[in-house]
């Protein structure tokens, strides 16, 4: 379960970062924070699978995602 939330945060601040990343573009400033975060959770992801390979793939990340979510409201 712990690889389950790895994964989920990795998406949720990969996610996050793609915006800020397109506004620093858009601002003309080159996007330091926005590339970090998104190396982290690339990075993040990257561990989760490698802890436990088996267990996702596409498909299965939007089961992973909801299994977190509904831990985390029980």
């Amino acid at each position: 379960m712990t690889t389950d939330y790895l994964i989920t945060i990795g998406l949720l601040v990969g996610v996050f970062s793609i915006p800020a990343m397109i506004s620093a573009y858009a601002d003309d400033r080159f996007p330091r924070a926005p590339m970090a975060a998104f190396v982290l959770s690339a990075a993040v992801i990257t561990l989760a699978v490698l802890l436990n390979p088996a267990r996702y793939s596409f498909g299965e990340l939007p089961n992973v995602v909801v299994r977190v979510i509904a831990d985390i409201l029980h």
